[in-house]
């Protein structure tokens, strides 16, 4: 009866489980439904064990809503990402076939062999700032379509159709200039005029959300809307998907997360890096906002993009080196904002690293490489110069 690794292959409607002790010997094991007797009874076969350990598959993603109910009823979970059990699954015997139980018993193997996996907590604020910023940007997906829609029956009923960026006040003093007689016209003139109606509604809802976002960022405490580049949504998006930065070792791990950092490509004697498509897309996103907003205004970004661009970058590279510079902004900002609202005795930040945030654990395949090139050429962009 001593400590044992419970692992799960989790799925909407079923969850199945295998227990092994810290030997990979097999103890248990069985297929659960994830309703309200199915997760007592799974619960209850996990208990018989006193050092236990819930070891599930894609806490953050199909995994999330049974890992939740295990922490609330104060289980131990520890996150094991896909690509981790996969790769045990691969390399075990039995050919790497792909079933539920082989799946739990890898998930399992993974979790007793792999240190660092990262213990799920109870979804805390960042939760509800990640999912305000998703429906943000929902919102702003469905007026996108909205546009393209008006904009296309517009060019039909006016000739040269109306400007690219159309508001809907504008829109509906463009539609009130034309009188269709003929049937096709008029169905057209309709349909607009409905579609109109629909974007003054997504307004609405957009600018709903845009407040009830910033008043979540004012609350947590963060600064990070004192950067330039960064807004309500940006900065509910870093706090949301990135969490306790801390659980970052450095600046360089964050770059290889957020994707900013580039790829070490070197083969013997040729030293080259390429660019690195991996990491958190919607954060890399955010981050190529802040620096495109920085290159229309006088800011160290600006600045920072001209060295380059003499230096005989192209464009391109040079964007790149800037998102580069600006992650380390954010990192040091958010590390600040820490600093100053979560000391521990004697003023000093507290050590933990646990977060609530989505994504693979930061210390899996990074790269430490923080950019190309001697460092000694590299000017630095101070977080409060860019504000």
């Amino acid at each position: 009866m001593g400590h044992v690794v419970i692992g799960m292959d989790p799925h909407k409607r079923s969850a199945t489980i295998e227990i092994i002790d810290d030997q990979e010997s097999i103890l248990a094991g069985g297929r659960f439904s994830t309703d309200g007797d199915g997760y007592r009874a799974m619960l209850a076969a996990g208990r018989r064990h006193p050092e236990r350990m819930w070891a599930v598959e894609g806490c953050y993603g199909i995994g999330r809503h049974i890992a939740q109910r295990l922490v609330a009823d104060g289980e131990m979970v520890v996150d094991v990402p896909p690509k981790l059990s996969a790769r045990v699954r691969v390399f075990a015997t039995g050919q790497g076939r792909k079933t539920d139980p082989v799946d739990a018993h890898s998930v399992a193997v993974a979790a007793l062999r792999t240190k660092g996996l990262r213990q799920v907590a109870a979804d805390d604020e960042t939760v509800a700032l990640r999912l305000l910023v998703d429906r943000r940007d929902e919102l702003g997906r469905a007026r996108t379509d909205l546009l393209n829609r008006i904009h296309k029956l517009l060019l039909e009923l006016v000739p040269g159709g109306a400007k690219t960026f159309l508001r809907a006040d504008q829109a509906r003093a463009l539609l009130a200039t034309v009188r269709p007689r003929d049937l096709v016209g008029r169905t057209r003139r309709r349909l607009a005029s409905e579609l109109i109606a629909e974007l003054v509604g997504i307004d609405k809802k957009i600018k709903t959300a845009k407040k009830e976002l910033t008043d979540l960022v004012t609350a947590s405490g963060s600064s990070l809307q004192e950067l330039n580049g960064i807004g309500p949504s940006g900065a509910a998006r870093l706090i949301g998907d990135i969490g306790d930065v801390r659980r970052f070792p450095s600046r360089g791990h964050f770059a290889s997360w957020n994707g900013t950092a580039p790829l070490d490509a070197s083969s013997g004697d040729q030293q080259r890096h390429r660019l690195s498509r991996a990491g958190n897309r919607r954060i890399n996103r955010v981050l190529h906002i802040m620096a495109i907003v920085q290159l229309r205004h006088d800011t160290p970004g600006r600045a920072y993009y001209r060295r380059r661009l003499a230096e005989g970058k192209t464009a391109m590279e040079a964007i790149r080196a800037l998102k580069r510079r600006l992650s380390d902004v954010v990192y040091r900002h958010m590390l600040r904002d820490i600093q100053r609202l979560q000391t521990g005795p004697g003023g000093q930040p507290g050590a933990t690293l646990q977060s609530s945030a989505a994504d693979s654990n930061p210390e899996v395949s990074t790269s430490e490489q923080s950019q190309p090139g001697p460092a000694d050429h590299h000017p630095r962009t101070p977080g409060s110069a860019a504000a």
